[in-house]
């Protein structure tokens, strides 16, 4: 490790001495083992978790290996399995003794933790409560409203967790219906992706495979926190440093699974081997300084072409790219202290860097939500590519760009419709499979649907999953306009706020979850997720339900969408919640070069990749070659920050997965207890006249007219200079809805500009 102020460890705030993994990893476990107490057979399920004939974790996106591990799963996914397997009950009994301005109160994790949805409930607006209804009656009455409601102001939502069947499906009902608003997870954390990698790769998805990692001989990471959000990468790394590759990391705190690394499989590193070190240098940047360091690193490598020669990969540049010169000619314009002070690392850092890349031969950029949750999120991405374009590090074994995805099956979704782009669906197909005419406007992302939410113009929300009301920017501001809904439908496993602001018709509908069995007509049946590195996945589940009225959601959404569309012979839906291979044929057709022989691939080691133009060096861009962009700023800020203000950027804990909070202790961070905190460096809080634990008023700053504020307690952290942190979802009140990607409308989460008051 790299020894110099961005490299070492403050001794003087919180922090965890030891290495990601080890026993703190199986302490976790043990932990949640304890107070979910989760049904009998728990244990057995996470035997065959991730691995061949086995159920996908319904927790983070990274690949499957072909070789599993005799465990494989991480300290998280243990959780996610763990806690959806849980002893606990949350059924009418319940309901019966909570009005929903009670349980208003609760915390995430009281709500959460109140056990498994076991019956259909619908709202009750005279008593405040949930009561139970028949499935069928449901659905009529759903229908019902759903039909006398333009198409246009209806908004299907989709969780990560949903399988690619029930995506095609969820797609395909809406299509049917008459309208394309299908935000998904991936608008607020990965659309920039979608977005940005398309425009300059043609691809909207990475371009690395498994295999590529085992023969790379640099990674380069932005943004990402491998230790808590995707454990079982660690495992990658590991082997990648004990070959011989090294790995560089930029973000603005200093994660623990990115540092060093016990493998918990390993009984001689569990007792007397030294950890893995994972970073060879690690550069704690300001938030939204990636454009800068970035700049920096292409300055470099073009001042040691102009040098020496023989650095740039001249061939490819000539054959596969555009731009270079636009490009070339604006970073060389730049100057070395912009690029310090908006990057807040110093040139030798960077030039130490650049020199590094410059002798390697296979080079892996990778990243998170740190750079794609910024207004400039699509330039961040934009400039590693060009980095990586400069010597060629796309299109071959062991290069390429890959980003991290956080919830499950979130890419795979898009893949196959859920999307509110009309253009990257083949409605062709479409209308000649089922006779429909699908919608060919461009649809709502989740931004667009806050606002109509906010000036009553959506009418009718069906969430199939997740916690939008809790993970949306302007949360709080939102909250009141649900009342003004038509419909709320809400699709879930367990109890979350957004189930607490009933519309003026409200239903809570329990379904199954991953590890359960989901027995049909035809018998068990398997679905089917995409990885982050584009592999699909077939899932099998077999746990008892939790209840016996849970529904799988395949079989929800055919419910909901028989009852409210005109019958159409060629929309089979009692057929295919019948059998699901029937769906997998339909995709198969709808796609034909992703899922081909679809249904016999299920279950291939490491599943099967469903190809990538940009891997093979076809770009299908608006020039048909790779592009170079020219910055046009060093921050992927708004702009410069207001007087006094600081750059907040929003957290998720070793204890958690998106807005599910499965306790309390930040272990990785050496943080824990209450969540409402906001950790500053010691020296900021000097400067500002504070003191460690003191109550504070977090304000935004963006100066746009509205009050968003929260109140937390200070708390002394290893930050950059002019940063702060909270955690998600409890600092959302302070994002304000307008503040977001420019081209994918992202929210900007990892960069808003705050003033905290004593």
């Amino acid at each position: 490790m790299k020894d110099g102020r961005e490299a070492r460890q403050r001794s003087d705030t919180p922090h965890y001495e030891h290495p990601s993994g080890g026993w703190g990893s199986l302490r976790g476990i043990a932990s949640v083992l304890a107070d979910e107490r989760p049904t009998p057979g728990a244990l057995r399920t996470l035997a065959r978790q991730n691995k061949p004939g086995g159920h996908m974790c319904t927790s983070c996106a990274w690949t499957k290996p072909a070789q599993p591990h005799l465990a494989e799963f991480c300290e998280n996914g243990a959780k996610a399995t763990i806690w959806d397997l849980t002893a606990a009950r949350c059924g009418p009994d319940f309901f019966a003794a909570h009005t929903l301005a009670e349980l208003r109160g609760w915390s995430d994790h009281e709500l959460e933790r109140a056990g498994r949805l076991t019956h259909p409930m619908r709202y009750d607006a005279g008593s405040d409560r949930y009561v139970p209804c028949a499935w069928e009656d449901a659905f009529r009455e759903i229908g019902a409203i759903l039909k006398r409601t333009d198409p246009k102001a209806t908004v299907f939502y989709t969780s990560g967790r949903a399988s690619l069947e029930t995506s095609y499906l969820i797609a395909l009902f809406a299509r049917a219906f008459g309208h394309i608003n299908l935000p998904d997870s991936s608008n607020m954390c990965h659309e920039t992706t979608s977005v940005g990698l398309k425009k300059v790769t043609g691809s909207p998805v990475g371009t690395c495979v498994h295999e590529d990692f085992s023969h790379c001989d640099l990674m380069l990471f932005f943004g990402q926190n491998t230790g808590t959000n995707s454990p079982r990468f660690l495992h990658d790394l590991q082997k990648a440093k004990k070959r011989g590759c090294r790995i560089v990391t930029f973000n603005p705190i200093r994660e623990r699974g990115l540092v060093e690394f016990t493998n918990p499989q390993n009984p001689a590193e569990m007792t007397v081997a030294p950890p893995t070190p994972i970073s060879d240098i690690y550069l704690q940047l300001r938030p939204g300084g990636d454009v800068a360091a970035l700049s920096g690193l292409i300055k470099r490598v073009l001042e040691l072409e102009a040098e020496k020669g023989g650095v740039l990969d001249r061939v490819f540049i000539a054959a596969h790219t555009t731009g270079f010169e636009e490009m070339r000619a604006r970073i060389a314009a730049l100057s070395w202290d912009d690029i310090e002070r908006e990057s807040g690392l110093r040139r030798r850092e960077l030039e130490e860097v650049a020199e590094l890349y410059a002798r390697s031969r296979r080079v892996i950029g990778l990243y998170g939500m740190g750079l794609t949750q910024h207004v400039k999120g699509w330039l961040n991405i934009a400039m590693l590519v060009n980095l990586l374009l400069l010597r060629g590090n796309i299109g071959r074994k062991g290069t390429g760009i890959s980003p991290v995805r956080g919830h499950s099956n979130v890419q795979g979704q898009r893949t196959v419709g859920i999307t509110e782009k009309p253009e990257l669906v083949p409605n062709d197909r479409l209308r000649d499979l089922f006779g429909i005419e699908p919608p060919m406007e461009e649809g709502m992302t989740t931004v667009k649907v806050v606002e109509g939410v906010l000036d009553g113009t959506v009418k009718a929300f069906v969430a199939f999953g997740g916690n939008f009301a809790r993970a949306i920017p302007d949360n709080r501001r939102a909250e009141p306009a649900w009342a003004g809904l038509d419909l709320n439908v809400q699709i879930a496993t367990k109890l979350n706020r957004s189930h607490l602001l009933p519309g003026r018709a409200t239903w809570l509908l329990p379904c199954l979850v991953r590890a359960e069995e989901d027995r049909q007509a035809t018998g068990p049946q398997v679905v089917t997720i995409e990885d982050s590195l584009s592999c699909i996945h077939g899932s099998l589940g077999k746990r008892r339900p939790a209840s016996e009225h849970l529904r799988s959601e395949v079989a929800i959404v055919c419910g909901l969408a028989k009852a409210t569309l005109e019958p159409n012979p060629r929309l089979r839906w009692d057929e295919w919640t019948g059998d699901y291979g029937l769906i997998r044929d339909l995709i198969e057709r709808t796609y034909p070069d992703q899922f081909r022989d679809f249904n016999a691939r299920l279950f291939v080691p490491g599943g099967f990749h469903k190809g990538n133009a940009a891997r093979e060096r076809r770009w299908e861009t608006e020039s048909g070659r790779a592009e170079f962009t020219a910055p046009d700023t060093l921050s992927a800020l708004p702009g410069p920050l207001p007087e006094e203000a600081l750059t907040l950027i929003t957290l998720r804990s070793n204890d958690q997965f998106n807005t599910t909070v499965y306790g309390f202790r930040d272990r990785l961070r050496g943080l824990s207890g209450p969540r409402d905190i906001v950790l500053l460096n010691p020296e900021e809080i000097a400067r500002r006249g504070l003191r460690e634990g003191q109550s504070v008023r977090v304000e935004c700053a963006t100066g746009d007219g509205e009050d968003r504020a929260v109140e937390l307690r200070v708390t002394a952290y290893d930050l950059p200079d002019g940063c702060a942190a909270a955690y998600y979802p409890e600092a959302n009140p302070l994002i304000p809805l307008g503040l977001y990607d420019e081209l994918s409308h992202t929210p900007a989460y990892k960069g808003v500009p705050v003033r905290i008051r004593a």
